[in-house]
């Protein structure tokens, strides 16, 4: 696969479907937990909508009509600060070892800053360490206990970044 051919663009209407089954394909390719995780969230299937509001992004990976992944950023639920947060930032393997992720980083972590977030927060697992380590690679640091209460209770690894 050329990666001239993948392009990092806004979510779009018609790809709610196609993000929803490739993030729940991770999911089950790590064997997260399919409760206290990103699986089991109704945001899954209509991630257009869900990140239409203010200070709200998500970006997917799209080659041709094939949607391999994406990472959006939202206001930390439940946390009364200047703190956004990472989301549902997965991708299939043919997308994997190609620079991607650093790309999908900065395109996120550029518009956290541009609508004036100070800080970004995610969770992740303590077995994605293909993940965790660009995590730490773009300057986010692991913390000791969770931010806001996302309700992803089955997520034991978070991470925190100024902006």
């Amino acid at each position: 696969m050329r990666k001239d051919t993948i392009v990092i663009r806004e979510i779009e209407l018609k790809d709610n479907p196609k993000i929803a089954k490739a993030i729940r394909s991770v999911l089950i390719e790590y064997g997260v937990p399919k409760v206290g995780t990103a699986y089991e969230d109704k945001a899954l299937d209509c991630m257009t909508e869900t990140y239409s509001e203010a200070k709200k992004k998500y970006f997917v990976i799209a080659k041709g009509d094939a949607i391999l992944g994406g990472a959006g950023i939202s206001p930390l639920d439940n946390y009364d600060s200047n703190v956004c947060e990472l989301q549902k930032m997965y991708f299939m393997p043919e997308a994997r070892g190609k620079g991607l992720g650093s790309e999908m980083m900065e395109k996120c972590l550029d518009f956290a800053k541009q609508v004036g977030f100070e800080q970004c927060y995610l969770e992740t697992l303590p077995y994605m360490e293909e993940a965790r380590k660009l995590y730490r690679k773009v300057g986010f640091k692991s913390i000791d206990k969770p931010l806001g209460d996302t309700g992803h209770y089955s997520c034991t690894e978070w991470m925190l970044k100024d902006l």
